[in-house]
């Protein structure tokens, strides 16, 4: 009996033995194991240490202002914003926001706007319907759509106040004429993005806004049949600009979706890149200009010391 019980013991341990010999064989080694899962837990807590980490930034990471110029100089997402501030240049009481908050509510709509494109179909048929089926059956469809209306309202507001302040703080000077432009191309499109959208939900306001606006746009000099100088360029009712915008001579389906393509593909890809130029020219001129008596040399405060 005890030659069995020993048997049985020897015989136990040479199957751990070859199961753990059988681990090593296949690379399962459980003290790798463990230290990696060590090693991610670590790069939890510390992410500026982790491989992925420094592949984006490729820099060191300490608080130095020269690591922090290189930090922004080599990120592609940070490099369009001046690696160096005036402290007085960025003050809200001086910029009052409205650039940021513009930007901002541009991402709202850019979001918002994708998700109501799922429930929406530019047709005569379905348009009006959709905006119903969104407010009463789609769940928070309604604070969806109002969150996309309101902010196109706010941005209307942010971007004329932004404009307002820029030409009160003599921004728009040398060397900064150029982005004054670019300003007021993004003015007019974001005026644009309002207008293209009133259309969409196909409701009174909407029809009646266009049609208006349309009929505004056949008296434009030279590209109206009644504006200035159209006859002789050639213009009818059929061939000018407000034939172009709705596709046809009266609002119906084709101006329908000839406002969801402006409205949800044109105007906001030439925004987004008049955006990003506005943003590089920015840097380029030396940041955001600051209150004169803040500008001289002596005076100037580092944004961090």
């Amino acid at each position: 009996m005890a030659e069995q019980t020993t048997k049985t013991t020897e015989e136990a341990q040479s199957t751990n033995g070859a199961s753990r010999n059988g681990k090593r064989l296949f690379g399962i080694d459980p003290d790798a194991i463990k230290a990696k899962a060590t090693e991610d837990i670590n790069a939890l807590k510390k992410p500026t240490r982790t491989d992925l980490y420094k592949s984006i930034f490729r820099v060191k990471h300490d608080d130095t202002p020269r690591s922090r110029t290189l930090g922004v100089l080599s990120n592609v997402f940070l490099h369009l914003h001046p690696a160096k501030i005036n402290r007085d240049a960025v003050a809200y009481n001086y910029t009052w926001g409205m650039g940021g908050i513009s930007f901002y509510l541009f991402w709202v709509l850019t979001w918002t706007g994708v998700l109501l494109m799922f429930y929406y179909h530019p047709t005569k048929v379905q348009a009006f319907r959709d905006i119903l089926y969104l407010e009463h059956d789609v769940p928070f469809g309604k604070l969806l759509r109002n969150m996309h209306r309101w902010g196109a309202h706010a941005m209307v507001l942010t971007v004329w106040l932004h404009m307002y302040r820029v030409y009160l703080t003599g921004s728009y000077k040398k060397p900064r004429q150029f982005n004054w432009m670019i300003g007021v191309i993004l003015l007019v499109l974001t005026l644009l993005l309002s207008f293209t959208g009133y259309l969409l939900p196909d409701d009174q306001l909407g029809f009646w806004a266009v049609t208006v606006g349309t009929n505004m746009a056949r008296a434009t000099p030279l590209l109206g049949h009644e504006g200035p100088f159209g006859i002789q360029l050639g213009m009818t009712a059929y061939n000018d600009v407000r034939f172009a915008l709705l596709g046809g001579s009266i609002v119906d389906s084709n101006a329908l979706l000839r406002a969801y393509i402006w409205h949800c593909v044109a105007i906001p890809g030439f925004a987004a890149t008049f955006m990003i130029v506005h943003f590089w020219r920015i840097r380029k001129d030396g940041g955001i200009s600051g209150p004169a008596p803040m500008m001289l040399e002596k005076e100037i405060k580092p944004l961090r010391r």
